[in-house]
């Protein structure tokens, strides 16, 4: 679709319509004969010539400021609406690699897999389907460590979460430290950030932040924390139970589901790998992206092509002109 920018800019045709008229008849008006006179030549043989025509170069000179005018009116044809990418929020994935992350309790493709694997396949395909997003990676065990802070790179989140190990961050759970540490990394925009808790359930063991200090921060600063527990009995092959709480704190701790709850967010259990593909599905409709209405469309401009027709038609008059001095 073609359309004009400027529309106002075509009045100006009728002033050049009106000296290209003006200049047509003194042109027309001022082709006086030429009389040639040679010295071989008796004066009663000197031969009368009909001298050039100046028209020609006023219909190029008009043409070419008519062109002009049609370049400040800005033709342009009009594609397609561009639509802005959507608006996303920031995602920190607090992933536990405690020691209880390698028991093979799920089954994929047949065979008995460690919940690492299967929980390194789930990350990765929210992510890759998160557009607009800004995804940090933090693991935790005995201590925490941040893979990487909130980015839009989502390959270079993705090659997080695979190199992730079991134990990487030792061998207990220090809960309360790793969501410390994700809420001094997620920034609040029209969005609001988001923790996905990705744990087996164990006691909180280890660490000097309680989970209970860290849930009070998450409610103040309105960040929703989603948890994941993947497997159901967080104290499988062979692990010995420890009962009670945080060493520090006799006080009893909040579990996954009550750091959900409390926060605005939604707790999913895992057992399977098509449990996994639920959650998946699950959080993108708790956390959906904004899309921006398109406000933009590709144009092609068009005046520069107007531009060189004028500027040819120009110089065509021009040279046209002095031929006829000459």
């Amino acid at each position: 679709m073609f359309e004009l920018a400027q529309p106002f800019w075509l009045l100006m045709l009728l002033p050049v319509a009106g000296w290209t008229g003006f200049a047509w008849r003194r042109a027309q008006g001022e082709s006086p004969a030429v009389v040639l006179n040679h010295p071989a030549l008796p004066l009663a043989e000197a031969g009368r010539l009909s001298a050039p025509s100046l028209r020609v170069p006023v219909i190029l000179r008009g043409l070419a400021f008519a062109l002009l005018v049609l370049a400040l009116a800005q033709p342009r044809e009009m594609g397609d609406w561009i639509t802005p990418p959507p608006e996303g929020r920031d995602m920190v994935l607090l992933i536990d690699t405690s020691l209880t992350m390698s028991i093979r309790d799920f089954t994929q493709a047949g065979r008995e897999v460690e919940r690492m694997t299967v929980l390194k396949e789930t990350l990765s395909r929210f992510i890759e389907g998160r557009t607009g997003d800004r995804f940090g990676v933090i693991v935790f065990g005995s201590e925490v460590a941040t893979l990487t802070p909130p980015t839009f790179d989502r390959t270079h989140a993705i090659a997080q979460i695979q190199r992730l190990q079991v134990g990487m961050a030792g061998p207990d759970t220090a809960l309360g430290d790793a969501l410390g540490m994700a809420l001094k990394q997620v920034q609040t925009r029209r969005l609001r950030p988001a923790i996905i808790l990705v744990s087996d359930g164990a006691d909180n063991n280890a660490g000097s932040l309680t989970p209970a200090e860290s849930l009070a921060v998450a409610r103040q600063a309105g960040v929703a924390i989603h948890t994941l527990q993947f497997g159901s009995d967080p104290f499988a092959a062979g692990r010995a139970a420890r009962p009670g709480s945080h060493p520090n704190d006799p006080e009893p701790q909040p579990d996954l589901a009550d750091l959900s709850r409390l926060t605005q967010g939604q707790h999913f259990a895992i057992g399977s790998a098509d449990d996994a593909v639920r959650v998946i599905r699950a959080i993108d409709q708790l956390e959906p992206t904004l899309s921006n209405p398109a406000q933009h469309r590709q144009v092609r401009e068009w005046y520069w092509g107007l531009l060189a027709l004028a500027a040819a038609a120009l110089a065509g008059a021009h040279w046209l002109s002095l031929r006829h001095t000459a």
